[in-house]
């Protein structure tokens, strides 16, 4: 079995994509107006309208409701990719710091409020 992917599901596909793209400095591959897709070498990150999920009814997760996932996204430089994104982000939990298990880290929420984190692990260590 291998990993795929996490879907958010949003009110607003076009705003979220936009801002993974912003994030992740890749296009989107826009199969239908309702769904986005970011793919990387390690998984993908999926972005569906509550309309795939309708079918689901009382069961279908709910737009901006996450308390509980961390999108994560491991990087070269987090304070440069912080500074790049700085003036885009509206709401910062985390400036870049450095974890007491030695991993450097910046934290903030996307449009819908899913908590995001940009990391780096200490060097000498492998993916």
């Amino acid at each position: 079995m291998d990993f795929a992917s996490i879907r958010i599901i949003t009110e607003d596909v076009d705003r979220l994509a936009r801002f993974y793209q912003l994030v992740t400095g890749t296009d989107a591959t826009r199969p239908a107006p309702v769904f986005a897709e970011f793919r990387t070498a390690a998984g993908t990150l999926a972005i569906g309208s509550t309309a795939t999920v309708a079918m689901l009814g009382e069961h279908a997760p709910k737009p901006g409701r996450n308390d509980s996932v961390i999108i994560e996204f491991l990087v070269t430089d987090v304070d440069a990719e912080f500074a790049r994104l700085r003036d885009a982000l509206e709401d910062i939990v985390l400036e870049p710091a450095t974890m007491p298990w030695g991993n450097r880290s910046a934290m903030f929420r996307d449009p819908d409020g899913n908590l995001v984190n940009l990391f780096t692990r200490p060097a000498g260590q492998s993916r």
